[in-house]
């Protein structure tokens, strides 16, 4: 089974990019979370220009068609998703009737440096990818004080983690079973 791990920062030391790569150590076996690294290269989104050929959307939309479940490690700004993550869901979203996300299983979870962990992002996150057709599973998980949180990873987290990928991972099994 394969998990698409989208980071939603452009933020090179990125704590959502380092909890994805905290997921990939803690995947069951025969699961593997590849890291799309491409929301830099996304162009805006602009539907007098979404019939023409991106490759860097194409690109993203291949690798959510392949991938069997989503994971989105989401960082908050100012309350909300951050525009380039949000530009990604926007870009996978067109056209309506070949949507890559209808039907895909997918979790968000996200990090912040501040308290709350990118609760509000991850909530907005979560509708627009309900609008989109996804298939929410039913996982939170908000690693807020980033910083401290992430470096060591304390039992807590790793455990919340953990019951994460395997919630997103049973959300999939029938999605890949079916295939």
């Amino acid at each position: 089974m394969r998990i698409l791990g989208i980071a939603g920062s452009l933020r090179a030391g990125s704590y959502n990019r380092e909890l994805l790569r905290l997921a990939r150590t803690l995947l069951p076996p025969g699961v593997e979370l590849v890291e799309w690294d491409g929301l830099r290269e996304l162009p805006a989104f602009d539907e007098d220009t979404e019939m023409l050929e991106h490759p860097p959307v194409e690109r993203l939309r291949a690798a959510v068609r392949e991938a069997d479940a989503v994971l989105i490690a989401t960082p908050e700004y100012n309350g909300s998703i951050p525009g380039a993550l949000k530009n990604a869901l926007d870009w996978a979203s067109r056209p309506v009737e070949a949507n890559v996300f209808r039907g895909k299983p997918v979790a968000v979870i996200g990090a912040s440096a501040g308290a709350f962990g990118a609760v509000w992002a991850q909530a907005e996150t979560r509708k627009v990818l309900g609008l989109m057709g996804a298939r929410n599973a039913d996982v939170e998980l908000a690693v807020g004080h980033a910083a401290t949180r992430l470096a060591p990873p304390d039992d807590e987290l790793l455990g919340r983690l953990r019951e994460a990928l395997e919630q997103l991972v049973a959300e999939a099994r029938p999605q890949s079973a079916a295939a």
